[in-house]
């Protein structure tokens, strides 16, 4: 009987704890933006089609310069 005692002791003050994490991230604002971390997957396939035809371009350019260098 006293495992029992000490079994509710222990599950109630894991639980205050938990509360009381959830509580200090909430005010942190952890949890605020919840939409744009599940829209931003589908939208990674054209920010990269866009870096890949601006960025790369000059990057090619500076690479092909430093290569003829040589």
């Amino acid at each position: 009987m006293d495992i029992l005692y000490l079994m509710i002791v222990c599950s109630v003050s894991l639980a205050a704890i938990f509360l009381v994490v959830f509580i200090v991230y909430a005010k942190k604002g952890q949890f605020e933006d919840d939409e744009s971390p599940a829209v931003r997957i589908l939208f990674d396939d054209e920010i990269k089609e866009k870096e890949e035809k601006t960025g790369n371009k000059d990057k090619d350019e500076k690479e092909i310069g430093e290569n003829n260098k040589n």
